[in-house]
């Protein structure tokens, strides 16, 4: 579906949540909703559905809806999902082995190759099904396999330096968990910074205000 405007990051950051929820309408069975619906399950307003798919052209049918395998499909090709993009994590300890174990990154359009760590305690052993292979290994493995996609799970201060190794040995975009700005630097690939803190302090200013009213 070809855009009609240049997509704002709200816009963006709410395609993966569309994603979700039609992927869950499909797996119940559901073959058609309306924004209406989809709004309700969603906690949006239909007008703001329709608003976020009409930038790229619109899926629905006006008194039909949509049609929930095909907007599945065509919010999956706008996320670059079908791509089947390889990652890699780096990085093994407790943060490192908790996404390891119970993230699923193929339902996110990934395949997860393997870990590095520099533990030796935690070389070649097995987190999820994917091994952990020791870090002195690391740019041998990237200069082969060129996976796209690096996720950090090691110590803050390490992530700028390691940042822009594998940036210069060709990885195309970061998934950080280190706590570090890394879109500061200017590593000239995407950065998504993610911050479990913010979402915490996000939840406790909407306390914050509901027991004021």
């Amino acid at each position: 579906m070809e855009r009609k405007q240049e997509i704002s990051k709200a816009v963006v950051q709410r395609l993966p949540r569309y994603y979700r929820n039609i992927s869950e309408l499909k797996a119940e069975g559901v073959q058609r909703i309306s924004s209406r619906a989809l709004a309700a399950r969603m906690g949006l307003t239909a007008s703001q559905i329709r608003q976020d798919f009409n930038c790229f052209g619109g899926f629905g049918q006006q008194g039909y809806g949509y049609n929930v395998e095909k907007l599945m499909e065509e919010l999956g090709s706008i996320l670059g999902l079908p791509a089947g993009r390889t990652a890699i994590l780096i990085g093994a300890g407790n943060l490192g082995r908790a996404l390891l174990n119970n993230f699923d990154f193929t339902a996110s359009g990934f395949v997860l190759l393997c870990a590095f760590d520099a533990n030796p305690d935690i070389v070649g052993r097995r987190f999820g099904g994917h091994e952990v292979r020791p870090i002195d290994t690391l740019y041998t493995f990237l200069d082969q396999y060129k996976p796209d996609v690096a996720v950090l799970a090691l110590p803050r201060r390490l992530a700028p330096e390691m940042a822009r190794d594998l940036v210069d040995h060709g990885i195309c975009g970061l998934w950080n968990f280190t706590g570090e700005d890394l879109h500061l630097e200017g590593l000239g690939v995407p950065v998504e910074n993610v911050h479990l803190s913010d979402s915490l302090m996000t939840l406790c200013h909407l306390i914050h205000m509901h027991t004021k009213k």
